[in-house]
């Protein structure tokens, strides 16, 4: 009997154990500057510096997160080793939130309309204008930022929010090629059906292709709205006004005003804690629809 069972022991399997330790390895690599940044911004700055290898907290404090929410005065701040400096956080959460949401959704709506039209559409040139937008896909965007600044300058529109959103407004490449290659995929037989009911290109778009575009939309939702949230150079380019800053903008700015000699690491850790919440929520939200998205491709 103890032979037999023996017998049905399988070996170990050390390329599977071996993988395993190396997605721990990424998983704890991954999680280590997240769990530093919970750290510092629970942490007292006096205490920072005595406490630099200890990962738990130093000397433990909420004063951090009440500074982000203009829960303490200046003086309260500075006692407990903040810089003093001013952070109007709420306001430059508003903003964010504002210019990401209006970009994200004017982006993907346009870019899905085009790759619509590249996958269902017929017309001269189709395939050659089709190339032309991947090509602008190795563009830096550095190399526009010139040509667009002048462009909002002789409009007008610096120092407005229509300034910071109008260059992100329409499509982007990579979004135009990600949406064409689902809708490629996708059975056209609904598509003629509806077609020889009389319905038209635009309406087969919203009533049809769209419903069931849902999880590569989601995607796509997600995967620009943290490039939006996370934009910092064309804001801080084109937009001074202090009502205008996104929380990107304002983070730089509320760590380079340091009177005290150094930055406020604590209150700078806390809020960017605070910032990546509307970003978590996003994902908790479209989470489903992505790994459903990622899924499908698999299978394709």
């Amino acid at each position: 009997m103890t032979t037999q069972i023996r017998s049905t022991r399988q070996p170990l399997n050390w390329r599977r154990i071996g993988a395993w330790i190396l997605v721990a390895l990424a998983l704890i690599i991954t999680i280590f500057p997240f769990l530093w940044m919970i750290r510092t911004a629970l942490s007292s700055n006096h205490s920072l510096a005595s406490n630099s290898t200890n990962l738990l907290p130093a000397d433990f404090s909420w004063g951090a997160f009440k500074r982000v929410f203009g829960l303490q005065s200046t003086e309260e701040a500075m006692a407990e080793g903040g810089s003093g400096a001013h952070i109007d956080f709420w306001l430059y959460l508003r903003n964010s939130i504002f210019f990401a949401t209006i970009t994200t959704s004017a982006q993907v709506l346009s870019s899905a309309l085009a790759a619509y039209a590249f996958a269902r559409l017929r017309w001269p040139g189709r395939d050659k204008v089709f190339a032309v937008f991947l090509a602008t896909m190795m563009i830096p965007g550095i190399f526009t930022a010139l040509p667009n600044f002048l462009m909002i300058k002789n409009l007008g529109l610096l120092n407005t929010f229509a300034g910071m959103i109008l260059p992100f407004l329409f499509m982007s490449a990579f979004a135009i090629f990600f949406l064409r290659q689902f809708f490629l995929s996708m059975s056209r037989e609904v598509e003629e059906a509806a077609m020889l009911d009389g319905a038209k290109h635009l309406r087969i778009f919203f009533q049809i292709v769209l419903p069931n575009s849902a999880a590569p939309v989601a995607t796509l939702l997600l995967l620009t709205f943290i490039g939006q949230w996370n934009e910092y150079f064309w804001p801080l380019l084109v937009a001074n006004d202090d009502n205008l800053r996104v929380l990107t903008v304002g983070l730089g700015v509320f760590k380079s005003q340091a009177p005290q000699g150094a930055p406020d690491w604590s209150g700078l850790m806390a809020a960017t804690l605070v910032a990546a919440v509307p970003i978590l929520i996003l994902f908790i939200a479209l989470g489903k629809k992505v790994v459903n998205s990622i899924g499908f491709s698999g299978i394709k």
